[in-house]
Parts: C-alpha cells; structure tokens; sequence
C-alpha cells in the first residue's frame, strides 16, 4: 500500500534523526532514561515518581531506580507533596536544569547548523512546517 510505503520512510528517517543528535549529547555519563526524567521536569515542573513513570512509559520501580541515581548525582531533589504527604515531589535542580539545557544547546545547535548548510530555504521552511505535522502524529491515539 502506498501510504504504508510513506510511513515507513517517515519512521526511517525520523529514527535516523533520533541516533544522529544522540551523538551529539555531552558525554554526562547519564543513561537515555535519565536524560529523559530531567526533561520531563525540567519541561513539566515537579512530578511525582509515578507521574514521571507514566510520562516516560515505564514501570514505576524502574523509575524509582533511574531517579535514585538522580538525586545521588544532585540533579533532582525530593520534597513532601504539600497536598498529599503521602507522595514525594521530585524536582529538578539548578544542576540538572544547567545539564539538560545544555544538552538541547548542542543539539539545536548541531540541527541549526546541518540544516543552514544542507537545507534550501525553502527545504527549510518546509521542514519547520513538516515538524508541526509529526508533533500532531506523535499525538495520534488509536
């Protein structure tokens, strides 16, 4: 079919995209999964654990473990919930803010770059507009 013919090479290249800039992350000796708790609540704001396991589509307890490691390293801090006690808030930290900000420099830098030197502007133009349709298909649920 020839729209399966198209989502295929969409999810080739976007995959491709993804490994690229991995290779341009400052070498923080944090795992992927790490990276990804600090975003979520540098984006987000303060989360609790199973939030932050929903978010990032993993279990809890593997959640528990990657944040551990986080606090240990000082990137994120834990505070009672005000409004549930039962709960712990986990909050990113100036040096996980600085980390992760850092981390989006260089790779907005690095795709900035690649496409100034590789892309028309009009190739540009339309990347910018193709990017606003794979967030409305990141989206999409079945």
């Amino acid at each position: 079919m020839a729209s399966d013919v198209g989502a295929h090479e969409v999810r080739q290249s976007v995959f491709r995209l993804v490994r690229r800039l991995r290779q341009e992350r400052p070498e923080a000796g944090l795992s992927y999964s790490q990276l990804g708790a600090l975003g979520w609540l540098e984006r987000e704001g303060s989360m609790t654990n199973a939030d932050l396991a929903a978010a990032e589509g993993v279990a809890p307890q593997t959640m528990m473990r990657t944040t551990a490691e986080l606090v240990a390293g000082g990137l994120i801090s834990r505070a009672d919930n005000p409004e549930d006690r039962r709960q712990v808030l986990l909050t990113i930290t100036e040096a996980g803010r600085e980390l992760i900000l850092e981390d989006r420099r260089r790779r907005d830098s690095f795709l900035a770059e690649a496409m100034e030197t590789t892309l028309t502007p009009t190739e540009r133009e339309l990347l910018r507009l193709a990017a606003g349709l794979l967030d409305r298909l990141s989206e999409y649920q079945q």
